[in-house]
């Protein structure tokens, strides 16, 4: 449910921090990827997902939380205020929640996540017939040949299994390149892996330069003799 807010807009806030959810924030897709343009976008409708972008944008500039301008956010969205709880500024924020991308957690603030899960078979239901079948064809694909984030995941889930075994920064990328990640991914991994160890603002992930999908190796094996560490919600 929404917040107690004020339903005619006239100046206020709503806090915003990220809903931290270990499995979800591994596996899901991010808010501003071609999966939820494409998929997301028809469950959540077009303003609940620019309004997602947004936010999401946000937090990767102020990874702690933010207080969102509802009547300037509204505007520049190009969203009409008026009409209380039915205005579809309002929609929107409610669509969220209903969806489980976003929660309420006090009287004007709001948890976001900042990926989304794969679409359940409800919602895949909800889709037109040929965009289920082109969700089909997209997961064939994506076991084939592994897109950018699930390349990213895979490079962060080993970068942090061979920081928890205690092997120092060098040691860490060297390995990831002999796995034949790109330079980028692993660098961007090591970073991660380093972060998340220490309790630090996850940092948002660089731009990646072309050609870094082109090597799509399956996850090896731990190295000889040790124990693989698992990152939380990391399937063994």
């Amino acid at each position: 449910m929404l917040p107690d807010l004020d339903h005619t807009l006239p100046t206020d806030q709503l806090h915003i921090t990220p809903w931290l959810d270990p499995v979800i924030d591994l596996v899901g897709h991010d808010l501003r990827s071609p999966y939820v343009e494409r998929f997301w976008l028809p469950i959540l409708g077009p303003t609940t997902t620019f309004l997602l972008r947004r936010i999401a944008a946000s937090l990767d500039e102020q990874p702690e939380g933010f207080d969102l301008p509802l009547l300037d956010t509204a505007a520049s969205l190009g969203l009409g205020t008026k009409g209380g709880r039915n205005s579809p500024f309002l929609r929107a924020i409610e669509r969220a929640a209903t969806f489980k991308v976003s929660r309420a957690v006090a009287s004007s603030a709001i948890e976001v996540r900042r990926r989304v899960p794969p679409l359940t078979r409800v919602q895949l239901t909800r889709l037109p017939a040929p965009l289920q079948d082109e969700h089909a064809a997209w997961q064939e694909q994506a076991l084939r040949t592994p897109d950018l984030e699930t390349q990213r995941r895979r490079a962060r889930r080993l970068a942090l299994s061979l920081a928890e075994l205690g092997e120092d920064d060098e040691a860490i990328e060297t390995q990831l390149h002999r796995w034949k990640l790109h330079p980028a991914l692993a660098h961007e991994a090591l970073r991660w892996a380093r972060s998340r160890q220490q309790g630090l603002p996850i940092p948002p992930p660089p731009a990646m330069p072309a050609g870094a999908t082109a090597a799509a190796p399956g996850a090896p094996p731990a190295p000889a003799g040790r124990t693989r560490v698992f990152a939380p919600g990391d399937a063994a």
